[in-house]
Parts: structure tokens; sequence; C-alpha cells
């Protein structure tokens, strides 16, 4: 394997465009960034001409369920875990992983595990605490010990709100629980957030506002997701957003779900911006391997599909070919923002001395061409080099 890999010939979008630009990669990181890169050197160096194809950063993925999620329809509902060829198929380089409705059958030891296999694998991964329910269930016993003791451990979610599927949380506890996940990610220079799942009930995003007004806790100890889940919780995620908190729209759906009045994740974006509100707190994350129930008045479900997490990718495209938003500005929503939100330094922009998760885009249609993540290339020229350890061929 090769010391150095030099990417020459790149639009690079960092995600600010910055123009045409050679990129050099030395163990896991950018160590170097010009318009012009000439190596005199008698290390081993790989060249691979980008051919003004656009470089971006690897896409981070705030919500993931990686270990399957589901179960809403009887254990036969229960959604498979992802796959490392999953990940790179969708451009997600980081991923985020969290337990779901069922908090009995999955489990955050494997959790762990699966956030680990991944990482051996070639991936960055990191997980939330808890899941849908009050009181959090936790690895050692605390929430404040698994945000500061497990490594991989950096917020709790997540949580459920307005949604009949949760415990009816209130917003006494909400702010006590975003108290103690504050604390551990202060003691711990972790995020500290809070992942809120948010329900289609009429309650939305209430009891995030009254934890705020009613407690010294602030908007931005709550990261609330599903935002596009109606136009109305959109409405009101867009005052959340401006008064300080960010929003993260699901980029998964399927036309039953939008029949029934979701708003596509790439027009939410548009809306979104259009209205005033801040890019820098709008992310978008796949919900991958998650149940897509649709339920009816009753709650009693109709039909179930699964997350997909080529889904960041397809509504990027969206958000850029029919909604008009510029590329920087869409790419924020998969790179910069989820790696702030997250805490996560050296991940969201190419940058020197930031960790070498890269993507590489056809100008033209924007599709995938090549993903590499901590230095290493996952996908060259459409073609996956790396598969999982127990994955057939793709």
């Amino acid at each position: 394997m090769s010391t150095l890999l030099l990417l020459k010939n790149a639009q690079l979008y960092a995600p600010k465009f910055l123009g045409t630009k050679d990129v050099l990669l030395s163990a896991g990181k950018i160590i170097a960034i010009s318009d012009q890169i000439k190596l005199d050197s008698n290390l081993d160096v790989t060249e691979y001409d980008c051919q003004q194809a656009i470089l971006c950063p690897g896409f981070v993925d705030t919500l993931t369920h990686v270990t399957g999620g589901g179960g809403e329809g009887g254990f036969a509902t229960r959604t498979p875990e992802m796959q490392l060829t999953d990940a790179i198929l969708g451009g997600v380089t980081t991923v985020t992983g969290a337990l779901g409705t069922d908090g009995v059958c999955r489990t955050h030891k494997e959790l762990l595990a699966k956030i680990k296999a991944l990482k051996e694998e070639g991936l960055s991964g990191y997980f939330y605490t808890g899941n849908y329910h009050y009181p959090i269930v936790t690895l050692t016993g605390s929430v404040e010990q698994d945000i500061m003791f497990i490594d991989e451990c950096i917020g709790v979610g997540e949580v459920a709100i307005a949604d009949h599927r949760g415990s009816q949380i209130t917003w006494q506890e909400l702010a006590r629980l975003a108290s103690q996940a504050r604390v551990a990610g202060m003691c711990s220079n972790k995020a500290g957030i809070v992942s809120i799942h948010t329900g289609s009930n009429q309650q939305m995003l209430t009891p995030l506002f009254e934890a705020a007004a009613q407690s010294a806790i602030p908007l931005s100890a709550f990261y609330p997701t599903h935002i596009n889940r109606n136009a109305k919780l959109l409405e009101q995620g867009i005052e959340f957003n401006k008064q300080g908190g960010t929003i993260d729209f699901t980029a998964s759906t399927t036309p039953e779900i939008l029949a029934r009045g979701e708003v596509l994740c790439a027009q939410a974006l548009k809306i979104a911006l259009d209205a005033g509100a801040d890019e820098d707190r709008i992310t978008f994350s796949t919900d991958g391997h998650a149940s897509l129930p649709v339920f009816n008045d009753q709650g009693e479900l109709v039909s179930l599909k699964t997350g997909s997490m080529t889904s960041l990718h397809e509504q990027l495209v969206r958000a850029v070919k029919e909604f008009n938003v510029e590329l920087s500005t869409a790419l924020k929503t998969v790179s910069q923002n989820p790696a702030r939100i997250l805490k996560l330094e050296n991940k969201g922009q190419i940058e020197i001395g930031r960790d070498a998760d890269l993507l590489l885009l056809q100008p033209d249609c924007l599709s995938l061409n090549g993903v590499i993540a901590k230095g290493h290339w996952m996908m060259k020229d459409k073609k996956l080099l790396r598969r999982g350890m127990f994955e057939t061929q793709r």
C-alpha cells in the first residue's frame, strides 16, 4: 500500500467551493491542499487524476439503525442490520448508531459491538445510549458514565416525543436528561447531545420549547429528527432552528409516507432556506435500516418498509437538481453541519489535518464515482473495493 495518495485536478467542495485543487493524503489524514502539488520524493506515491470530478467530504450520518430496527408488526418485522457496502454505496463514511422502538431485543451491547465491527471494516462509528423510552437504559448504569467512559458513545437517543410508541416523557424529564448528557459531554469533550425522535402527534416540539423556557437548558441541547414528517412540524422546526437549535430531516421515505403528508427531505431544505432558517443548523440523516411504518388513526400498523443508506446522496442530488439549492449549501447538511452537532472535529470538511474521508462525484449528474474512508479507497471508478466480512458480491 502506498504511503501517499495524491488526488489531482479535483473540483474541491470543502464543502465551500475552493476551485480546482490537488489534495495529498497520508496515514488517513489530509496533509496538503494546493492548486498544484508536485512531489520529489523516494516515498511510495500513488497519483489519481480526478479529471475535474467534484471532491467533497464523506457523508456524516447522524442516525443509522446499524443493528436493525422495527418490530412494530411482530418479530418477523425486525429489520436487518446494515452492512459495510450499504454505507459505501451511499457515500457514508461516518455512522451514528441508535436503538429505536425496541429496547428489549435490541441491546446496547449488540449496538456497540456492531459499531466496533464497522470501524474495523474501515468506517468511523459512534452511537447514542438509550432508545425511544424513558427512563434511559444504558450500558454502564448511567448516561454520564456511558458518555464519559465509552469512546464511541457521544450522546443519548433517539428519545421519542409526540409518538404513541414513546414513554410520553415530560419537559422536566427531558431537561434533566439533557443536563446529564450535557455535563457528561463537557467533562469528556463530546457532544453530549440528546437525539429526539419526533412523532406525528400534535404535541410536536412543545416539550423541547418548554424545557428550554422553564429551565437553564438551551434548545441546542436537543437535536430533533424527522422534522419533515409533515408541513406543520416543519414549520415549527424552522422556528426551533431560528431560536438556535439544529433540526434534522429524514432522507429515507416511501410513497405511502409521502402520501400521508411527509415533506420530501430535499424539498424541506428548500422550504426552510426560503423561510430564513440558518443553513448551518440543518442536517439530513438516513434513518437507515429503521422501519418506515405507516399507522392508521388507531395506531395499528398498515405497512412497513426499511430506511436506506443511499438516501442522503439521493436527496442531496434532488435538492440541487430539482429545488435549485446551491451544491455547497446542500453538502453542508450531510457533512459540515452533522459533524459540528456531533462535535466530530476531524470530520465533515476537507482541510489540512482532518480525516481523509472523501467522495468523488460526477460533475454533471452528481453520481457517486469514488469513496475514500480514513484514507483508503472503498469505491473507485464506481467499483466497490471493500465489502463486509460476510457480504456476498454486489
